[in-house]
């Protein structure tokens, strides 16, 4: 059982701006430097040292050591649960992520929430294959019925073997303010449309652009319209 303390110490490290800031970067699942990262929160070399420590000591960030080089991450997926529904009950304004374009049209459409598709986009799929009885999401979690794992495999995906993490579950989608696919399953299914060239990732952002195959295949697929990419 989680002792008071110890939330009390994981609400702490997240009630700094700076950090937050850090920890939004890194959604996408990327791995970056401290002073990348300390660019992004806007703060000295220095200052961003300390912050990245905390976060570290906190169980947020994980710290990757390449050559001479040190690089930062998500502890797990779990931490941008975390982060995911602390935006959907924020009523504040998006976090700040690095400008590449129209940012907040961009994110709402389509991204990734860590490993898994987030946004209008990852919603509409989720619900796509709810209405046809091919998973079920509620608030207590998820499940991929018979009739979804053969839709999934003849899409390509490949049904993980959930180790470590769960299988199925939805995660409150910030923007849309309801549940979009994560869990190993989301993220299989995130990989997928990656392989396929349905999306493809923005340069300094955790948005997605669709192609234009990944409009048909949507639509063919899924019966959803999506924007040009």
């Amino acid at each position: 059982m989680v002792s008071t303390a110890a939330l009390a110490e994981t609400a702490a490290a997240l009630g700094d701006p700076a950090r937050l800031n850090m920890l939004a970067a890194l959604m996408d699942g990327r791995a970056l430097t401290a002073g990348e990262l300390a660019g992004v929160a806007g703060v000295a070399p220095t200052t961003a040292s300390g912050h990245l420590a905390r976060l570290v000591e906190a169980g947020l960030l994980a710290v990757e050591k390449q050559g001479r080089h040190r690089y930062h991450r998500l502890a797990s997926p779990e931490v941008a649960r975390v982060l995911e529904g602390l935006m959907a009950l924020s009523a504040a304004r998006p976090l700040p992520q690095p400008r590449t374009g129209p940012r907040d049209s961009a994110l709402r459409e389509a991204r990734t929430c860590y490993d898994h598709l987030a946004g209008r986009l990852a919603v509409g799929m989720a619900d796509a294959m709810v209405a046809r009885g091919l998973l079920d999401l509620s608030a207590d979690g998820g499940a991929l019925t018979e009739a979804g794992g053969r839709f999934l495999e003849g899409l390509g995906v490949a049904i993980p073997a959930a180790r470590g993490r769960p299988f199925c579950r939805p995660c409150l989608d910030w923007s849309e303010r309801r549940p979009h696919l994560a869990g190993a399953l989301g993220a299989a299914l995130c990989r997928r449309c990656l392989e396929l060239g349905w999306v493809r990732r923005v340069a300094g952002s955790r948005a997605l652009a669709v192609s234009p195959a990944g409009r048909m295949g949507l639509r063919e697929v899924f019966g959803l319209e999506a924007p040009a990419g």
